[in-house]
């Protein structure tokens, strides 16, 4: 996945105002640890039935496997991948900034028009 590929995936949110049940920075900061939990889980997972097939197979140890260096290609992928997940884990913050931008642009939210509907019937 490209970069600005990544970008507009991560920007993907349903419409309306995100709802808060704690404070607003504690929300943000939660909703980070929590893209990041859940990242890191599923790669765990996948990371060790990886390693346990690798290494019931014979194909190498688990070992091996921590001795790996990558070569600068291989390195240059990870950094691309890393730039890929910390847009996804961030987020919360890229939204933000985008409904902020939007207010002072005077941007009309779709909540604003659902109100406005209600309020003529």
């Amino acid at each position: 996945m490209s970069l600005p590929l990544a970008l507009d995936v991560a920007s993907a949110k349903p419409a309306g105002k995100r709802p808060y049940f704690l404070e607003q920075e504690v929300e943000r900061v939660l909703g980070i640890a929590m893209a990041a939990v859940q990242e890191l889980a599923v790669a765990r997972q996948r990371m060790d039935t990886l390693e346990r097939i690798l290494e019931a197979k014979g194909v190498m140890t688990r070992e091996e496997i921590d001795a790996f260096r990558p070569d600068a290609d291989q390195a240059a992928e990870r950094g691309l991948w890393m730039q890929e997940y910390l847009v996804r884990v961030l987020r919360i913050v890229q939204q933000e900034g985008e409904a902020i931008a939007a207010d002072a642009r005077g941007d009309i939210r779709s909540e604003e028009v659902a109100v406005e509907l209600s309020d003529r019937a």
